[in-house]
């Protein structure tokens, strides 16, 4: 059994800001798991839009107020470890967790829903309201951390736990079934291109919207047609003509969305890269019936249906680029480019 370290190597938030608010430390206390956690050893962690939102207070809706400025709306604690994807392996365990846990390869369920074995009123986010995967160690409640049996790398895996829970989570709570047309926003993002991936193993007929230079390797992804972004999506596609929209940029083309739905057709959001605020003519929305759908939180389902989607290869890793875990600020920049296809992924081990 390997020797668990007192300090391991981290990436520091000290606050709300710029790239200066993050800091590499080799350093950092290891925590050591409480009686319903486990300890997991990170080898791979995904970089996402939630660790760039919340470093620069996205998601306040006062004007970048630190007070509402979290996945839950309410004030981050500082020093935080981000990092919400990771592959990693069971190093330790608490004392109310089978030590037979002890040396499992495990993916972490990034919606925490229960913290040292009690169900929390509103759910975190890993690596937002609790310390995550930016580090050589991270401590998760049991039930967040789950056994993964495949021949893929921990680089492959760690593209995984959070743009893909959220993909089938939108898929799931927007019911899209077999031989339905789905509509997809930012699909050469992280989330975009896994929900043309899970929209296609569910029999789903997928039409990706994403630049031009990107095309080919969405449609390889599954995408049956592509748009470019600046397209009408109307003209080109018709009203009433879509079943389902997944949406993760939101801006101000946002109308054309609903115009393309069909009367009783159903809106799944989890992102708005291009705006927050769009103009709705609710007339829209009342009179073709139309359900939407919020998605944040996964539903129950979720996390365990993507573990056996990854372990019958029903989806494919897409890495676009990897840095070592001192490179983080290199990485954001990197992501923040938006010129790749699919994940950054930081080597932690």
């Amino acid at each position: 059994m390997n020797t668990i370290p007192e300090y391991m190597k981290a990436i520091i938030l000290t606050g709300h800001g710029d790239f200066d608010k993050l800091e590499y430390k080799e350093k950092v206390k290891t925590p050591s798991p409480s009686a319903n956690e486990v300890l997991v050893e990170v080898h791979a962690a995904g970089v996402n839009n939630t660790d760039i939102n919340t470093r620069i207070a996205w998601y306040s809706k006062s004007d970048a107020d630190s007070d509402d400025a979290s996945w839950s709306g309410n004030a981050l604690q500082f020093p935080r470890i981000q990092g919400a994807d990771v592959c990693g392996t069971i190093v330790d365990v608490g004392e109310n967790i089978d030590k037979n846990r002890i040396g499992e390869r495990v993916l972490i369920n990034p919606c925490i829903k229960t913290a040292n074995g009690k169900a929390l009123e509103q759910p975190w986010y890993f690596g937002s309201e609790c310390d995550g995967g930016f580090a050589e160690y991270t401590a998760v409640d049991s039930t967040h951390a789950r056994a993964i049996k495949s021949d893929m790398t921990d680089i492959q895996l760690a593209s995984f736990p959070c743009s893909y829970s959220t993909a089938e989570n939108m898929l799931t709570k927007s019911k899209v079934k077999s031989g339905e047309i789905v509509l997809i926003t930012g699909a050469s993002g992280g989330v975009g291109s896994a929900v043309v991936q899970l929209a296609k193993a569910r029999g789903a007929t997928v039409i990706a919207i994403t630049s031009q230079t990107k095309a080919l390797e969405i449609m390889d992804l599954g995408a049956s047609k592509t748009l470019n972004r600046k397209d009408s999506f109307v003209e080109t596609l018709g009203r009433n003509s879509v079943d389902v929209v997944i949406d993760m940029v939101a801006g101000e083309k946002w109308p054309e969305l609903l115009d393309v739905l069909k009367p009783g057709g159903r809106y799944a959001v989890a992102g708005a890269i291009a705006g927050a605020e769009v103009n709705l003519d609710i007339r829209t929305l009342y009179l073709k019936d139309l359900s939407f759908f919020g998605c944040t939180i996964l539903e129950p389902e979720v996390f365990e249906n993507l573990i056996k989607r990854i372990e019958n290869k029903d989806i494919k890793p897409l890495v676009a680029k990897t840095f070592p875990l001192s490179q983080i600020v290199e990485a954001q920049e990197f992501f923040l480019e938006k010129k790749h296809v699919g994940k950054v992924v930081l080597q932690v081990k």
